[in-house]
């Protein structure tokens, strides 16, 4: 490899979102509680970790930001999403899941969300990142 095709080089990261919808119409949002996007609300996920499939990821990223549980079986695959300015921070690549669950599913923010809340579909708050295209999709 030559030297000009080292700094071409971009390094990629690969993450998972989820986008959780009830059956009457709302959509599970989380507030970032660290940046980028502190403070906004955005879809559960985050990092696929070493040696983890993105729908494992997604099922991990779910359960540990709203306290919601499910089987992998029961996530759906959506779309890939790499838009290159999609995060401020580089190049992130995710893969999104769809899982829907009955109203009234519990949840409790934790990891590093500060509120899990249902949010109706047609009254979406800004969100973070390329997550209302994400949600779009649904």
């Amino acid at each position: 490899m030559t030297t000009t095709e080292t700094e071409t080089l971009e390094t990629i990261r690969y993450t998972a979102d989820v986008v959780v919808t009830t059956t009457d119409g709302y959509v599970l949002l989380i507030e970032r509680g660290w940046p980028p996007f502190k403070g906004q609300w955005a879809l559960p996920g985050g990092h696929v970790d070493p040696g983890e499939t993105s729908r494992a990821a997604a099922g991990r990223e779910l359960a540990e930001e709203a306290g919601v549980y499910a089987a992998p079986e029961e996530l759906n695959q959506i779309g890939t999403f790499d838009q290159p300015d999609r995060d401020p921070r580089g190049r992130y690549v995710t893969v999104a899941y769809h899982l829907t669950v009955i109203p009234g599913t519990i949840i409790e923010p934790g990891d590093d969300a500060v509120r899990a809340e249902w949010w109706p579909l047609a009254d979406l708050p800004p969100l973070a990142f390329d997550h209302a295209d994400i949600i779009a999709t649904v």
